[in-house]
């Protein structure tokens, strides 16, 4: 499974974003995707999810409402759509795959085997 996050870039506060993970190497019938962001000095942190089977969705609190994560089988890839930016936003944005068919879970980062290579996503004036 390769992955392939794409779509970070330098945005203003207030402004989206629309996130994409591609995947190759296989069929994204029943994964778990996720997506995660880093900020320099801190930890790793689940954002959101989706189950590729199903449609089911799981949000980290905080960011739910500004946050959107969907999909598209037929392009084998999923989206993270990021509205209202802020810079606290500002981090590297991964997606990771979960291949094990099971409920999709952003607080357990070791259940995710496949990365991409990251996106940076800076807010600023």
């Amino acid at each position: 499974v390769q992955l392939q996050a794409s779509g970070g870039g330098l945005v203003q506060p207030g402004g989206s974003l629309r996130l994409s993970c591609v995947a190759s190497g296989v069929t994204l019938d029943y994964y778990a995707i996720a997506w995660f962001r880093q900020a320099p000095g801190q930890d790793r942190e689940g954002l959101s999810c989706i189950n590729t089977n199903d449609g089911y969705t799981d949000y980290l609190d905080s960011v739910k409402g500004r946050f959107t994560i969907s999909k598209d089988n037929a392009k084998n890839t999923v989206y993270l759509q990021i509205d209202n930016l802020k810079p606290e936003d500002t981090a590297v944005y991964y997606c990771a795959a979960d291949p094990r068919r099971r409920r999709c879970n952003i607080r357990e980062i070791v259940r995710y085997d496949y990365w991409g290579q990251g996106t940076l996503v800076t807010v600023s004036s």
